[in-house]
């Protein structure tokens, strides 16, 4: 059975000033993310506030384990690029 996984992170961004200084963050994290994980990636929530945003990442694959690695990746990654811009992150499973 497959391993379906949604890791939702929320993001402070405390020196955007515009939506687009706010999109210029977002979208080079989402590509980031894309091409070094695998993992598709959409801004899910705050769209319209410059300095907050919420992201979620999927992964699926038949092995629990590596969904998980994967995911736990994901966030190591948008931490080490964020510090305290990543306020909080999730992980759900989808049966």
């Amino acid at each position: 059975m497959a391993s379906v996984g949604v890791l939702t992170l929320e993001l402070r961004l405390e020196n955007s000033h515009s939506l687009k200084d706010k999109r210029h963050v977002v979208r080079s994290l989402q590509a980031r993310l894309r091409n070094k994980f695998n993992v598709a990636v959409a801004e899910i929530d705050y769209q319209d506030l410059w300095q907050r945003a919420a992201l979620a990442a999927v992964t699926v694959s038949s092995d629990h384990e590596h969904a998980e690695k994967v995911l736990r990746s994901v966030e190591d990654e948008a931490s080490a690029l964020l510090g305290p811009g990543l306020a909080g992150a999730v992980v759900e499973w989808l049966a």
